[in-house]
């Protein structure tokens, strides 16, 4: 009886003893993983190699981190880019078209700029640049409402570009390009029938096209696809953006037909002023849309500045060379027969005509 009250205690002592034993394991914290070492000099200059020459940071201390100089070239290209739109090709559309319609095709523009921006933020901007899918027609849904879509950069495209700053440059040129077709149906559409157009055009051409051709998993993608059953390289939107309105806009105006009163009615431009100074916005922010393409400030960007620069200066000069010719011997065969009924109603003319002096060209409509 002694004996199994001893055994009894010893056990009772050993529970109480292993009891307080794991409480105090239990309040111990875990051992802190091991810090990794600091980078060296050189890892820290090669990663400032990379940054500067964009190329692929590997394993340095910057993966991750976006460039600052990278980053805010591209914000500012995004605002050129958008200033094509609002309100470079609103007031260059505006002005080619009658008083009555300038509201309408301003409208157009700014309502295709909203309803563009939501789609690109649901779903465009995934089923562009995704890549759950698997497939070389369209990207994936893994960015629906942009989610992911950090400061990080996204490797698949850019090295040093944040991707939200990435997702929002590529954003207006999903906005410009349905724009773009406003021109070539101008005065012929009604509003609603526009935006469902545009809506149904960005699901069925735009977004599965730019996928194809600048998707990491395209079927056109000659940069980042090694496996593209065509190895396209489209570096500033040839393809996906004019090519498609282009081509999309001459098969509405055929399957619209003229304007009503088209040939029996004055349409021509109510202001050269407006067109004018969109046609300005648009050299402008022309150099976000080439120079921002390199998706990122290097060499690239630069030599597409400086090819944007000659490109645009050179087609302006050689287009008012060629139309002088023929524009100008027919303004001074108008000019004479003008001359010829100053002062009375020109039977060819709607509106009666007056001049400063029989010897100037000077000519005023009044």
């Amino acid at each position: 009886m002694k004996s199994l009250l001893n055994l009894t205690r010893f056990r009772l002592g050993l529970a109480a003893l292993l009891l307080v034993t794991g409480s105090i394991w239990a309040q111990t914290p875990a051992a802190a993983p091991a810090t990794p070492p600091p980078p060296t000099a050189e890892e820290r200059i090669a990663a400032l190699e990379a940054y500067v020459t964009n190329v692929d940071p590997a394993k340095g201390p910057l993966v991750g981190s976006p460039g600052p100089g990278h980053n805010a070239w591209m914000m500012t290209s995004s605002a050129l880019v958008l200033f094509m739109t609002l309100p470079g090709l609103a007031l260059f559309y505006g002005g080619l078209v009658r008083k009555k319609n300038v509201l309408s095709v301003l409208a157009q523009c700014l309502g295709i700029t909203g309803m563009v921006t939501i789609m690109w933020w649901a779903f465009g901007y995934s089923f562009v640049f995704g890549k759950s899918f698997g497939s070389p027609f369209l990207g994936g849904s893994e960015y629906f409402f942009l989610k992911g879509v950090t400061s990080a950069p996204n490797t698949d495209y850019a090295y040093w570009v944040s991707q939200n700053v990435f997702s929002m440059y590529q954003m207006m040129f999903a906005i410009i390009t349905p724009a773009l077709i406003v021109g070539a149906i101008a005065e012929r559409m009604k509003f609603t029938a526009i935006m469902l157009f545009v809506a149904i055009w960005m699901l069925v051409v735009y977004f599965p096209l730019a996928h194809m051709v600048w998707g990491v998993t395209g079927y056109m993608n000659g940069v980042w696809n090694g496996d593209a059953a065509i190895a396209a390289i489209d570096f500033a939107g040839g393809t996906v953006v004019h090519m498609s309105s282009g081509w999309s806009a001459l098969i509405l105006c055929l399957i619209l037909g003229p304007r009503l009163g088209f040939g029996k009615e004055k349409m021509a431009p109510h202001s050269m002023v407006l067109c004018m100074v969109g046609t300005g916005m648009l050299w402008v922010g022309w150099y976000g849309f080439n120079a921002g393409s390199a998706a990122a400030a290097d060499g690239v960007a630069a030599n597409a500045f400086m090819t944007t620069t000659l490109a645009a200066a050179v087609a302006t000069f050689v287009w008012g060379a060629i139309e002088k010719r023929p524009r100008g011997d027919h303004a001074r065969r108008w000019l004479r027969r003008f001359d010829r009924c100053s002062h009375h109603w020109c039977p060819r003319r709607r509106r009666a005509l007056c001049f400063r002096d029989q010897d100037q060209s000077d000519v005023r409509l009044r």
